[in-house]
């Protein structure tokens, strides 16, 4: 296993345990005069100040870029980290969140962790080295045919910019495919599709830190990523569509014609 992915696995499990210790108190907590905001970015807060940690120790040099803390230092290795993707879920003790780590050489995505606490899953991949959960080889799934397709994606929430056509492309997917799922956690979500609980996945205004390690989880598992442009500037525009050859194939021009 590369270092720097064994680094990156040792930050995650430490963000989990803070957020799995901070769930055993949720009930408690939300309901001190703070209100649950304040408790979820204490946590948020303090995971990703624990990543950040564990990663500097090791690579002194590297930068970061953090949810929580924005960018910062100037490397040509960047940490792009959300130690709690999720947090509405979190919040409402709804058990889909997850941690999720990418370092980015030069501006590729090399490195990718996104551990979900709750199950003890570890999702982990190396640029050219395939995608792994809990130490066992992943793939894409295998489905050929839309209408048998289970489709992933997310509601924009965040910015309303997108709604309108957002639910132009839940129509058609919806009329076409075998069903959609919407659990909250884009990071997860990705990292479903490359272990291949869904065949496909799209959706509109992401961060970077939502998607850099669950898009190269899904490459190195064998499936596509693009942009709505069909290019790979995903992490730049904030739009992804994802899936196993076939299903991305048609997945696509059905979300672009929307």
């Amino acid at each position: 296993m590369h270092p720097q992915l064994n680094i990156a696995i040792k930050a995650a499990r430490r963000a989990g345990q803070i957020i799995n210790r901070a769930a055993q108190d949720l009930d408690r907590l939300t309901v001190t005069k703070k209100g649950p905001s304040d408790f979820v970015s204490e946590v948020d807060r303090g995971g990703e100040a624990a990543i950040i940690g564990i990663l500097r120790e090791a690579y002194p040099d590297h930068a970061f870029l953090g949810e929580e803390g924005g960018a910062i230092g100037s490397s040509e290795y960047q940490w792009i980290i959300d130690p709690l993707d999720g947090t509405t879920n979190f919040l409402h003790g709804f058990p889909m969140y997850c941690t999720s780590i990418a370092l980015v050489h030069k501006g590729v995505v090399t490195q990718a962790v996104v551990y979900d606490p709750v199950r003890n899953d570890l999702f982990t991949a190396t640029r050219g080295s395939g995608a792994f959960l809990n130490d066992r080889r992943i793939r894409v799934s295998q489905n050929i045919r839309m209408e048998d397709a289970l489709i992933g994606s997310g509601f924009p929430y965040s910015s309303m910019e997108h709604q309108e056509r957002y639910l132009r492309m839940l129509a058609e997917v919806m009329r076409k495919s075998a069903g959609i799922r919407r659990p909250g956690s884009a990071a997860l979500d990705l990292a479903y599709v490359a272990a291949g609980r869904y065949d496909g996945f799209w959706e509109l205004g992401l961060k970077p830190w939502d998607m850099a390690a669950g898009t190269l989880l899904i490459q190195e598992a064998g499936g596509l990523v693009s942009d709505l442009e069909g290019d790979g500037q995903f992490l730049q525009t904030g739009h992804v569509v994802a899936g196993n050859p076939k299903i991305f194939a048609q997945l696509l021009p059905m979300v672009v014609r929307a």
